[in-house]
């Protein structure tokens, strides 16, 4: 059974990993992170970035979704392997500990600033069980 602390920080890196995956399920099914209004979408569509013509705001809108997703699900899944298989290293380790800290605190600022509720709390549930995972670990 693994420790305490190796649970907290699993749990904490489910939340990321679960939100990660809803993200990009939701970026490439169904319209929940499409524009309300339809004539947006449409000129997202053909309106190209000033940084180059080579793509569209709205391909480059689906693939800053796609990545965020990515990064989330990162580090759900090795920050969960790290607790679970491999807890010296990760709790040994002052640069994984204050990374994965760091990556939370980011997330959380994000969200509390650009996105809605629901990450925002689950980023918040997650940062806290990170940091009830450290100081177990500590005591």
């Amino acid at each position: 059974m693994p420790a305490l602390p190796s649970l907290l920080l699993a749990a904490s890196a489910a939340i990321i990993l679960c939100l990660g995956t809803a993200h990009l399920w939701l970026t490439f099914r169904g319209t929940a992170l499409h524009p309300r209004d339809e004539s947006l979408t449409a000129r997202m569509r053909e309106v190209t970035p000033r940084l180059t013509r080579q793509t569209t705001m709205w391909r480059a809108w689906v693939g800053f979704n796609a990545s965020h997703s990515f990064g989330a699900m990162l580090f759900g899944l090795t920050w969960g392997y790290l607790a679970l298989a491999q807890p010296g290293v990760l709790f040994a380790s002052v640069f994984l500990r204050g990374l994965g800290l760091v990556l939370l605190a980011g997330y959380a600022v994000l969200g509390w600033r650009y996105w809605f509720s629901i990450p925002f709390r689950g980023i918040a549930l997650a940062a806290a069980l990170y940091v009830a995972a450290l100081i177990a670990a500590a005591a």
